[in-house]
């Protein structure tokens, strides 16, 4: 998903600076976690599932608005490489808790 929504965004021939703006905002989702670490996980994984920029991309489609496509493939590839480099959706116990397993550095005791 990552190469390929790059690759899109290129033939789109959208602006790269914008591309680089925009590329961490789904981040700010984890603002959630000040509140609880159920809300934490909800919220963020809201804006980490694929569904929601492709509803963006089909609404654009919908009602003739061609510029949500770029955004919604930066979207894509921020969540491309969150999964690439093993972030997954969180599970509420922890941030470290996702659906492809621990996160972070190891929580072995030492005796």
């Amino acid at each position: 998903m990552l190469c390929s929504a790059m690759f899109a965004y290129y033939k789109l021939g959208e602006s790269w600076f914008v591309f680089a703006a925009l590329f961490l905002v789904p981040d700010v989702l984890m603002l959630g976690y000040l509140i609880s670490h159920r809300i934490g996980a909800t919220v963020y994984n809201s804006g980490h599932t694929y569904i929601a920029p492709a509803l963006m991309a089909l609404g654009g489609y919908m009602f003739g608005i061609n510029q949500v496509y770029g955004p919604a493939l930066v979207w894509v590839t921020h969540i491309g490489l969150d999964r690439a480099v093993g972030y997954g959706l969180k599970y509420s116990p922890s941030f470290n808790d996702t659906h492809l397993g621990k996160i972070g550095p190891s929580r072995a005791v030492r005796a």
